[in-house]
């Protein structure tokens, strides 16, 4: 057994091999202890080899997904090694022979599509790069639900691109993997490297054609070497993962970077698209807006906020179905029949796979009534055209349901192999094997009874092993009556234990053969009509896809529109111009946060960015930090986003061109394990936006500049916005604490100041979080430190400190000679004397001390209050 284990390990070096053993899967070696310290179980040991004792240990098989999830998140791949034959099997071969064993899947984080390491409302998307000559191109797939597309891109788009799909795994070549190494460490992506065989685009068509079973690939588009490539690596990887049981992929779709919305991952991670700083989806943008009731429309919401649409005739769309679930009186009816619609998309992949079982013949089953019902109760209904197209999706399949209805059971089992799962009087050769096998059972109790009586021993039992089949068992003390004539006749004894004697009789020993053929017959009927109904589904897996996708588009629509009535958004005006005209705009996630905790309402602030033909519009913000700048710059940013995503938007009105780009530098921190200081990251940031914006881009910038000396920060902020004016031509919003650029306003035509207002009252700032005309006079940079706790010493000389240097930049004076004129740190941290408190409790405070609150009438409480009131006065 272990020759064969180290040899099945040899051929999977770099994966845990699951070695299965009865009902047991076990490691050794190496693996075991790096499952066992990963896993938290035991770390044993057994027999040896090559004179040292061999670690073991093992998980059980009926529990093994939760051991392979946490080894998945851990970074491992584990290889799946099952038997092939059942032991009896192995022995006709000899009776030494080892039960075959092979390995029939990998598990890596890319490949899953058991629903119990998968997590619902989120793609799992496995992709590839590949490169021909200097060309690029990227293919990704979920194996879970089918999708399967390929796009071009340049070297410098890779790591934005990355960063939207967030892929499980990814797959390059030896060759690329040096030259993209520093993009993926930037995203903390650790690639899956393979072969140089595995890119070959010759190759790569053959395999594709293999796949869809076609003789061109010219039925799915034009596709250039280095999509092939990419698309070919793809499946030689599932090829070799699934052990070439190829799950169901769609046909490939060509994704052009043209129609989307172009982010940069250092943007999604500041915007907080899909997760939040913290790593975590709460947070997040797509929290707060996910209303979707089914795990497909929460998907397809996934997708649209990462990948926001570039194309006006699809936003319209898309605003058009928002706009009848706004109005349509079915909202609610229909999202009640959508939350009981499974997930179609992945049960049809573990089908397909073979990893599937009843319960995923019933998710089709349930899936396509409620598209039925769906599709009946929108009849007569007037919809928009997305809507009506995906209307028409959730029909077309009248004969599967019929097929499947009668077929199954309202809740089927986990496993076909526990069987009962065909409903009666489906198969009639089923219902009499399972008549038979019933009965018997009925028979073996009266038969029982009968031996029982007769014997005269009421402890009598039949009982059934898988050694023996079916026996008579009886306690020890009746050992000698039952056999003994005339008992003996009838009763023949099989086995003697410390408590029991067992027996059988020839009638027993038949009626057994017959029961255990009729259990056996009806399992194997209903695998062979699970096996049928499994193939008819996979005959409709592509129209399937489509009504999943239908389910989607109108959970996705329904949720949007819950959202838009609940938080009172508006529809935006999306067109083809350099417009950017924003009425009570409301940053999304902030606002949720503050109703949660029942706190003040948010404070909604217009925003105009509106540019003239292809001249540039920034507004530069100045205010205090804690004012709110960060939080404006970035709602404008979700507003535009959302818009582009087909949604309505957290404002009062909004007329928004349609934006090419998003850049955000919002926030940065530095990147020690590349030797970076959180200037550097700010400056690389920075370059990306100055290098890659175009007049359509949507800029955001908070605080260029702030990690160096004042003026090497104030001349790097002043010469961006001037190149971001001149040269980009952007809409963008520029948030400073450089007062010095506010001149820029009156210089530069499309620029100008506003401001976070805010009230100064006995020495401390009050943040009113409005944005106004007209730029800020200081930073009040001392108040906010006072309220973040400084020491009152501190901030008291911290004033004095800046009064003398405002002083000094008013007569011209150098600052250094000023700081040398101001009283050592210690002679200001001599507060100002305060008034001697007198010795002892006040008059008012004896007179409060004095009272029993539990003791007072109400009448009483009040004048207290009274005589209290007037003690202050006087």
């Amino acid at each position: 057994m272990m020759a064969q284990y180290l040899e099945i390990k040899a051929g999977h070096p770099d994966a845990l091999l699951f070695y299965r053993m009865g009902d047991f899967y076990e490691l050794f070696f190496d693996d075991a202890a790096a499952a066992a310290e990963a896993l938290d179980i035991a770390l044993t040991k057994r027999g040896k080899h090559a004179g040292d004792d061999i670690p073991m240990c093992g998980v059980p098989v009926h529990a093994a997904e939760g051991y392979l999830l946490t080894l998945i998140r851990k970074g491992f791949r584990v290889a799946v090694c099952e038997q092939m034959e059942s032991p009896a099997e192995a022995k006709k071969r000899g009776s030494k022979s080892v039960v075959k064993r092979e390995v029939v899947r990998l598990v890596t984080p890319g490949t899953l599509t058991e629903e119990s390491l998968l997590e619902a409302r989120r793609h799992n998307f496995l992709a590839a790069l590949g490169k021909v000559r200097d060309a690029w191109a990227l293919a990704w797939a979920d194996i879970s639900t089918g999708a399967f597309h390929v796009m071009p891109l340049g070297q410098a788009r890779i790591g934005a691109e990355l960063a939207r799909l967030a892929p499980s795994e990814l797959l390059v070549s030896e060759a690329a993997e040096e030259e993209l190494r520093a993009v993926l460490g930037d995203l903390g992506i650790y690639p899956t490297v393979l072969g140089r065989a595995s890119f070959d685009s010759a190759g790569a068509e053959a395999r594709l054609c293999t796949l869809f079973g076609v003789q061109t690939l010219s039925g799915f588009g034009s596709f250039e070497r280095a999509e092939l490539a990419a698309m070919g690596a793809l499946v030689d990887y599932l090829d070799i993962t699934q052990k070439g049981r190829l799950p169901l992929l769609r046909a490939p779709q060509r994704d052009a970077g043209s129609r989307l919305l172009q982010i940069d991952a250092a943007t999604r991670r500041n915007l907080e698209l899909t997760q939040s700083m913290n790593g975590g989806r709460q947070g997040s943008l797509l929290s707060v807006i996910d209303r979707t009731v089914t795990p497909g429309g929460a998907r397809l919401l996934e997708r649209r906020v990462s990948s926001p649409s570039r194309e006006l005739s699809v936003i319209s769309a898309r605003l058009d179905a928002l706009d009848w679930g706004i109005e349509t009186p079915f909202a609610s009816a229909l999202r009640d029949l959508l939350r009981k619609v499974p997930d179609l998309d992945r049960a049809l992949s573990r089908l397909g796979l073979d990893r599937g079982g009843p319960r995923d013949l019933a998710a089709v089953r349930n899936a396509l009534a409620q598209a039925e019902e769906i599709a009946q109760a929108l009849d007569e209904a007037p919809l928009p055209a997305l809507l009506a197209t995906s209307r028409d999706a959730l029909r077309g399949h009248e004969d599967l349901l019929s097929l499947l209805d009668a077929a199954l059971v309202a809740e089927p089992p986990l496993l076909a192999r526990d069987g009962g799962f065909i409903a009666p009087g489906f198969d009639e050769a089923l219902d009499e094997a399972r008549k038979l096998r019933d009965e018997g059972r009925g028979v073996i109790a009266a038969m029982q009874a009968q031996y029982a009586q007769q014997a005269g021993v009421n402890a009598l039992k039949i009982k059934h092993n898988n050694v023996l089949g079916y026996f008579i068992e009886t306690t020890a003390t009746h050992a000698e009556k039952m056999m003994s004539p005339p008992l003996n006749e009838t009763f023949i004894h099989r086995q003697t234990t410390a408590n029991q004697v067992r027996f059988t009789t020839v009638e027993l020993t038949e009626l057994e053969t017959r029961i255990l053929n009729a259990g056996n017959e009806a399992l194997d009927i209903e695998k062979r009509l699970y096996s049928s109904l499994r193939d008819a589904i996979l005959a409709e897996a592509p129209a399937l896809s489509e009504t999943g996708l239908a389910l989607s588009e109108f959970d996705l629509a329904l949720g949007l529109a819950d959202l838009a009535r609940a938080q009172d958004w508006c529809r935006p005006q999306v067109d083809e111009s350099r417009a950017f005209a924003i009425e009570g705009g409301r940053h999304p996630v902030v606002e949720r946060a503050l109703q949660a905790q029942g706190g003040s309402p948010f404070i909604a602030n217009d925003c105009g960015l509106s540019a003239q033909g292809d001249a540039a519009s920034v507004t530069l913000l100045t205010g205090p930090n804690m004012a709110g700048k960060s939080t404006y710059l970035r709602q404008n940013a979700l507003i535009a986003l959302l818009a582009q995503i087909g949604s309505y938007v957290p404002a009062r009105s909004a007329n928004l061109g349609l934006v090419s780009q998003i850049f955000s530098r919002v926030g940065a921190s530095d990147d020690l394990a590349r030797g970076r200081s959180t200037f550097m990251v700010e400056m690389v940031e920075t370059a990306a936006i100055l290098n890659q914006a175009d007049d359509r881009a949507l800029v955001i910038l908070d605080e260029i500049g702030r990690g160096t000396a004042t003026y090497d920060g104030l001349s790097i902020a002043w010469a961006t916005l001037e190149h971001l004016h001149g040269v980009n031509r952007v809409r963008g919003l520029f948030a400073t604490h450089y007062h010095e650029l506010t001149v820029l306003a009156g210089k530069l035509e499309g620029v100008r100041n506003a401001t976070v207002a805010v009230k100064e009252w006995d020495g401390e700032v009050i943040f009113l979080h409005e944005v106004r005309e007209g730029a800020a006079d200081r930073s009040y940079g001392v108040q906010v430190a006072q309220l973040a706790g400084l020491p009152r010493a501190v901030t008291d000389r911290a004033r004095t400190i800046l009064d003398a240097l405002e002083q000094g930049e008013r007569e011209r004076a150098a600052p250094k000679a000023l700081i040398d004129d101001l009283p050592l740190f210690s002679a200001a941290a001599e507060a100002a004397p305060q008034p001697a408190r007198p010795v002892g409790p006040s008059p008012l405070e004896e007179k409060l001390g004095a009272l029993s609150p539990d003791d007072l009438s109400p009448r009483e409480a009040l004048q207290a209050l009274y005589d209290l009131k007037a003690s202050l006065e006087t």
